[in-house]
């Protein structure tokens, strides 16, 4: 009876915790994340690989303050899968690798150095550090997006060259995030809208490398963000074309002092100026200077910044080759 009686108050307890978490963040989740063992899975990977296949309906994942030391994906079948960290700063999901570098039988390669990649459509992640460890040694990217309608609230992505790879044809939400690097830290072919960020620089070199594909309407679009440095980065620039048609806006946004009054940089060729897409709309603080620009960029007038809403941006034409559908991502 005693044992019982043991059984049941164990019982008891384990659901006064899942309710005060689910009371404590108001969400219900399908799968708990624990590093130290209290949750359904210690891995983020073994959680992916547990959820259903090309759902329609949300699968929430909950993932206990921790370090994650493991190389991520979600793959495409794992659509709609929703992470939510238990604390910003102390739930950390990181790896180290970069390029070039050999593994057993593999070349690791810019987008194949990622720590953490997402391949399906639908996926939301909040409250969570993503890191790549590898340091000052070449292309190694902390998080990979190749998928459709992806959205980022309140994240932290830390790295050095190529932090962030919004890649693919798809459409990207960040909002109040952080993001920093070294060279090129944001960069690819994506749709991507950042609202509300702030975006370090840790070294004389550049923010962003957009290679948009011909015919996109939109490429990166910073709305409202914050654009500071550290000790070391004093002349850096707002972006260079990875690919000709790079496409890249800045909307009302602080820019620190190390922002080089020229602003952007044709990566070495000259063509480039007359198909890559730089833009600014009210930039403020001591980088902002729309009179030292390059005269190949652009200051948007009023009329002209009224494109870059949220709906439009996420449109269903606002891509080369239409989207399914229009998007627009929940606030």
């Amino acid at each position: 009876m005693k044992a019982f009686k043991g059984i049941l108050l164990l019982h008891f307890l384990l659901l006064s915790v899942c309710t005060l978490v689910a009371q404590t963040t108001g969400q219900k989740y399908d799968i708990v994340v624990a590093a130290d063992g209290s949750g359904r899975f210690r891995t983020i990977q073994e959680a992916i690989n547990a959820s259903p296949d090309n759902q329609t309906s949300r699968t929430v994942i909950f993932v206990k303050k921790g370090v994650y030391k493991e190389k991520v994906v979600v793959a495409a079948s794992k659509k709609n899968l929703t992470f939510i960290g238990e604390d910003l700063m102390k739930t950390i999901i990181t790896y180290d690798d970069y390029s070039p570098r050999v593994v057993g039988k593999d070349t690791i390669k810019t987008n194949t150095s990622f720590s953490f990649a997402i391949d399906a459509d639908g996926f939301i992640a909040e409250n969570i550090t993503f890191e790549n460890t590898a340091g000052k040694v070449g292309q190694a990217v902390a998080v990979r997006i190749i998928s459709d309608r992806v959205i980022f609230r309140n994240c932290r992505f830390i790295g050095n060259q190529d932090t962030l790879l919004a890649n693919g044809t798809g459409r990207v939400y960040f909002s109040n995030c952080y993001i920093e690097g070294t060279t090129d830290f944001i960069f690819g072919s994506a749709i991507a809208l950042f609202e509300d960020c702030r975006i370090l620089s840790k070294k004389n070199s550049f923010v962003t490398a957009a290679s948009t594909p011909q015919g996109n309407q939109y490429g990166y679009v910073f709305k409202n963000c914050t654009l500071t440095a550290d000790t070391a980065a004093k002349m850096v620039f707002l972006g260079r074309p990875w690919r000709p048609n790079a496409k890249v806006v800045y909307i009302e946004c602080w820019m620190g002092q190390h922002i080089r009054a020229e602003g952007w940089d044709n990566w070495r060729k000259a063509d480039n100026e007359k198909t890559a897409y730089y833009a600014e709309y009210k930039s403020k603080g001591p980088g902002a200077n729309p009179a030292g620009r390059v005269a190949w960029s652009h200051q948007l007038t009023d009329e002209e910044v009224k494109i870059y809403s949220t709906a439009l941006i996420f449109g269903k034409t606002a891509g080369s080759v239409p989207y399914a559908e229009a998007w627009l991502p929940a606030k």
